[in-house]
């Protein structure tokens, strides 16, 4: 549909006859001019009042000093823009020009997002790189210490490009690690949340875990534009390397490229190959190194043997011979032993004499009065055991009395409830002895049943009414054609069976068939 404009006078009249259109309509017919007119633009401008709903698409605003153009970008398309929007960043857009009717205005549908010259993404880079240095991320304090030896070696890179290779290599050439890679895109729009998710994850691995946790990372990309490097400057990457607890090796691109990542690491590598040269030394060097210490080591330890062996000996030659130490000490000894045997004399003749003395005063009378003495307490304490077990046995009787009492109405409780349990255990003795015949009467009433049933539903009931089962060579024939064709028909009536032989393949009439061996005819 078009639309013609119409001038018509203030006076004419001839204006009501103007054709009408409905909202859709001219809608419609505006959106078809517009973008057969801008099928496909390419604009500059500033980025301004950025939006990132939970749809996943991003809608903003481009503006210049004069007017400002509505802009979005679907979900599908962020993930392959080179540039994430961000408010203030110069940039030129490009795609398709429509109309969003429901709000009455124009937009621009952005297929790609590129910066607006290198001009405006180093002074972008230059803004953020000032800020993030404001939190103290790039300073040289929070630098970790590189380990000498990492046991593991976690690798962030693209696994495959010539960057991994090139680390791999070079840490075979001078001492194999253990090597973790993290395979992430090192350009482009996924590049800083798998970097940043990469760096997170090393540092999430538990030591002692089933994969073990790095001792060393490396972030690695090979030479590129400033666009490609992009990724390593945003700040999601900045803050990731910042907060790694696991020491971190920067190495992306080339020497003279420059990413912010470069700054938050512990230590930066021109190369991704100097990176591999910063993680290990040489095995070659410490081995010779080891040796030229361990040759250092033996030869020490023989100058300070000898060292001692001369000291010991110049000091030897200063003691007294071992003779002139222990013979003043021999001679007290030898002394001691000759006034010992007198002694041990004198002492034994004292004791003898002191126990000469003692036995003369023991006599008869005096051991006899003893035991009279002896025999005397013991009758007291007789005399006075007596009315003690009296009233020890008193005190006993009047517990056991009070015991009885308390048990006499115990014993006639458990009297009643004997009887009780006689006459409930009565009870049950007649109910045990009646239980099994009248059990073995319901048995033998159901199993009459059973049989009035089997006899009911089985075929000899059938047979006794006048019917017959033909059985064909064994089996119950249910046809004609069953019959004609078995070697042997069998006949079952209700008082017994009779075999019978067919005479031919049921083409002869019933009832005309030829006798057999005892006068019967065939059946066919």
């Amino acid at each position: 549909m078009e639309l013609f404009e119409q001038d018509d006078g203030p006076g004419d009249e001839t204006a009501g006859n103007a054709p009408e259109f409905t909202v859709s309509e001219l809608s419609g017919a505006v959106r078809r001019t517009i973008e057969g007119a801008f099928g496909r633009v390419r604009v500059r401008g500033e980025i301004g009042r950025v939006s990132m709903p939970r749809s996943g698409h991003v809608y903003f605003a481009l503006k210049d000093d004069r007017a400002t153009l509505d802009a979005v970008a679907w979900k599908g398309q962020v993930a392959r823009l080179s540039v994430r929007p961000e408010e203030g960043l110069e940039v030129i857009a490009t795609g398709r020009m429509t109309t969003y009717p429901g709000q009455s205005k124009y937009q621009l549908i952005v297929d790609d997002l590129a910066p607006a010259g290198a001009g405006a993404l180093m002074a972008m880079l230059e803004k953020r790189r000032a800020a993030l240095a404001a939190e103290g991320l790039f300073d040289a304090a929070r630098k970790k210490p590189i380990p000498y030896l990492p046991e593991v070696i976690g690798v962030v890179t693209s696994p495959s490009g010539a960057v991994i290779r090139d680390i791999l290599h070079r840490l075979r050439d001078r001492f194999p690690r253990r090597v973790l890679i993290w395979p992430v895109a090192v350009q482009g729009q996924a590049c800083a949340p798998e970097v940043a998710a990469a760096i997170r994850g090393f540092n999430a691995l538990a030591p002692g875990g089933p994969v073990p946790r790095p001792d060393l990372i490396i972030v690695a990309r090979g030479g590129g534009s400033l666009e490609d490097l992009w990724g390593f400057n945003e700040e999601i990457v900045v803050r990731a390397a910042a907060e790694s607890a696991i020491p971190l090796i920067s190495a992306v691109g080339h020497e003279t490229d420059t990413t912010l990542i470069d700054h938050a690491a512990d230590r930066r590598a021109p190369t991704p190959t100097a990176a591999a040269e910063m993680a290990v030394p040489v095995r070659l060097d410490l081995l010779g190194r080891t040796g030229e210490l361990g040759g250092r080591l033996a030869r020490a330890m023989a100058q300070r043997a000898e060292a001692r062996r001369v000291r010991l000996a110049d000091l030897s030659r200063g003691l007294g011979r071992p003779e002139a130490l222990t013979g003043p000490a021999r001679q007290r000894a030898d002394l001691v032993a000759q006034r010992l045997e007198p002694a041990l004399l004198s002492a034994v003749h004292r004791k003898r004499a002191v126990f000469a003395g003692l036995a003369g005063q023991a006599r008869p009378e005096l051991l006899a009065r003893f035991i009279a003495a002896e025999r005397r307490a013991l009758a007291q304490r007789g005399d006075r055991l007596a009315p003690a077990l009296a009233r020890g046995a008193a005190l006993a009787r009047t517990g056991l009395d009070r015991l009885a009492a308390r048990l006499a109405p115990a014993t006639g409780r458990m009297a009643r409830r004997a009887a009780a349990d006689r006459a409930q255990l009565d009870a049950l003795a007649g109910r045990l002895t009646v239980a099994p015949a009248d059990r073995l009467a319901a048995l033998a009433d159901r199993l009459s049943a059973l049989d009035r049933m089997r006899q009911t539903l089985g075929y000899a009931e059938t047979l006794r009414r006048g019917y017959a089962v033909i059985r064909a060579d064994g089996a119950v024939a249910t046809s004609r054609t069953a019959a004609a064709g078995a070697a042997a028909l069998e006949i079952e009536f209700h008082d017994g069976r009779l075999d019978a032989v067919p005479g031919g393949r049921g083409t002869r009439p019933a009832g005309r068939g030829k006798p057999g061996p005892g006068g019967q005819g065939e059946l066919f």
